[in-house]
């Protein structure tokens, strides 16, 4: 495939729930008791990858102007000469043919030469091809696993993440992992292929791990491709009929010997046709679950450590017309609005890695001659390259499009009394409702006429267990906003925002999306709390919370002021 309505206050009656949020953070040098910080959550990262990679000159001459668009690396090809000038690729390393590594030597140039600011996830690709290695061929696997070895030395050397493995089979008759295709099955049956797979595995990790024991390998599928044999008892006769049987006991050889520092990805390219996060996350469960039976007992627990779920986006898939078989349908919007939603699902199931893949396009300015004649991404398919940052970093997306809202001045702030200047009559914030636990929470809320951010007048509470000020909004599926606001903290006790959500009878519902943002700084100054929230299915109303827990006194205060609820484009 890659060659080719109530009162807000009635609504709010049932509870909100905020004791599901037991944050530990820094809330200022009066918190009590010793504060832990948490470890940050992996960044997700995006990898360009298609008939336009480039291969090391190109990357050295161009990555600068690729680092426009919001991928964090890139699949390159490394190619040289050998001492008669024959052309050899590290893509074509399944092969018996010898290589000398100084062949190379100009590609690690290449890559010693580049310093990306942005593209430093890239990977040098290694194929299946052109597979015509007898798996019982000794002599040849010592020469696979060299020219493994090689390119495990020029990402090394070359200061890249790692190796991109591309299982497919491109040079038929060769087809190296399915079993059907062995010109010697009628010598050896499946079981003794399965095991001759396994310590080939182990043969070629055995060279990385010796040149290069922190590469991460990145495979566009590794066990995904045989997930549907599991739950079968024994899956190794299944597997004798499938294009890639023989994969699965060539990862076991991997984890035979893999080293505890290097990370395998299998890069699910089952995804391809993926239009729900629910497709994404079921793969998720298969990957990390399922596909354990396609693993030796022994090598379960390092499969959980060191195998990451990672998807492939097929861009071709959002352009091609309804016939093709590659095709995802806008489910009644355009269709770049599903790339963003499907990007995003991707993300969120995703270890680390999600892979973009394109046939007909570029992001390279001069590609490799596969792909000369395609106009760039941002062209073939308008709005690609925002899709892609808006799902990427949904903040950084937020904050930019917030601000150019801003100066044109069409930024509109769908709170009432969003700066707390106005009191009811019973003091507090006027359009702004309360709620706290009863049963253990029993603080003051109030508007403090003395205090405010940028001009006097905040919601202050003081004592409060649990509990939030509240209002809400309408809102439709689909819909992002960007919520802001200011925060001011004294003595003890946590602050963040929180987005619930209703549906248009104002009953709770898609609890699972809700979303909490917390200050962005500790102490006793206004810390900035930002955050994007986008609509789920089915939700009528959005139901914006200015939440306080683990206050035990009145002395325990908080302030929230200039709160902003956005809709961006």
């Amino acid at each position: 495939m890659k060659q080719m309505r109530r009162t807000a206050a009635q609504a709010l009656a049932v509870p909100v729930l905020l004791g599901l949020l037991t944050v530990q953070f820094a809330a200022g040098p009066d918190s009590r008791g010793a504060s832990s910080e948490a470890p940050p959550p992996p960044r997700k990262k995006l990898i360009a990858t298609g008939w336009d990679n480039p291969d090391t000159t190109l990357f050295r001459r161009d990555y600068g102007s690729v680092e426009k668009y919001p991928f964090d690396g890139t699949v390159l090809n490394a190619n040289g000469r050998d001492a008669a000038s024959n052309a050899v690729s590290v893509a074509a390393g399944f092969s018996r043919v010898k290589w000398d590594p100084a062949s190379f030597s100009n590609a690690i140039a290449d890559l010693q030469a580049a310093s990306p600011a942005k593209l430093t996830d890239n990977f040098v690709q290694i194929g299946a091809n052109p597979g015509d290695v007898d798996w019982f061929d000794d002599a040849g696997w010592a020469e696979i696993a060299e020219h493994w070895r090689v390119a495990a030395k020029i990402a090394r050397e070359g200061h890249l993440r790692g190796i991109l493995f591309d299982p497919e089979p491109y040079t038929p008759p060769n087809d190296e992992f399915r079993y059907s295709a062995q010109a010697n099955r009628a010598q050896h049956r499946f079981e003794e292929f399965y095991a001759k797979a396994r310590e080939r595995g182990r043969q070629i990790m055995l060279a990385l791990a010796a040149e290069n024991p922190s590469l991460t390998i990145y495979s566009y599928f590794l066990n995904s491709a045989c997930g549907s044999v599991q739950g079968f008892g024994d899956p190794r006769p299944l597997l004798a009929g499938r294009g890639y049987g023989l994969l699965p006991p060539f990862l076991d050889g991997w984890l035979d010997v893999v080293p505890p520092t290097m990370t395998l990805v299998d890069g699910n390219e089952g995804s391809y046709h993926y239009n729900s996060e629910a497709e994404f996350l079921r793969a998720f469960v298969q990957i990390k679950a399922d596909c354990l039976a396609l693993v030796s007992p022994e090598n379960r627990a390092k499969y959980r450590a060191q195998v990451q779920v990672s998807s492939g986006i097929y861009l071709d898939a959002y352009v091609n017309p309804p016939s093709s078989h590659w095709y995802i349908d806008g489910k009644g919007g355009p269709r770049v609005n599903r790339l963003l939603e499907n990007v995003s699902a991707a993300l969120r199931t995703a270890d680390e890695y999600v892979w973009v893949y394109g046939e007909h396009g570029r992001w390279w300015p001069s590609p490799n001659a596969d792909a000369k004649s395609f106009a760039p991404w941002p062209e073939a398919l308008p709005r690609s390259a925002e899709m892609l940052a808006l799902a990427r970093d949904q903040l950084a997306a937020a904050r930019q499009q917030l601000d150019e809202l801003t100066v044109r001045g069409t930024a509109v702030n769908l709170l009432t009394n969003a700066d707390m200047t106005e009191v009811s009559d019973k003091g507090l914030p006027r359009n702004w409702n309360t709620w706290q636990d009863e049963k253990r929470s029993h603080g003051q809320f109030a508007l403090d006429p003395a205090v405010g951010a940028a001009t006097k007048g905040a919601a202050r509470a003081s004592g409060v267990a649990n509990g939030a000020f509240i209002q809400g909004h309408e809102a439709s599926t689909g819909q992002r906003f960007a919520i802001s606001a200011r925060v001011r903290q004294q003595g003890g006790g946590h602050a963040f925002v929180r987005v619930r959500w209703q549906t248009a009878a104002e009953t709770w519902t898609a609890e699972a999306q809700d979303v909490t943002f917390l200050p962005q700084a500790a102490g006793e100054g206004w810390a900035p709390i930002f955050g994007v929230a986008r609509v789920p299915e089915g939700a009528g109303r959005l139901i914006l919370l200015l939440g306080v827990t683990d206050q035990s006194s009145e002395v325990d205060q908080v302030w929230f002021d200039d709160v902003s609820l956005v809709e961006l484009p």
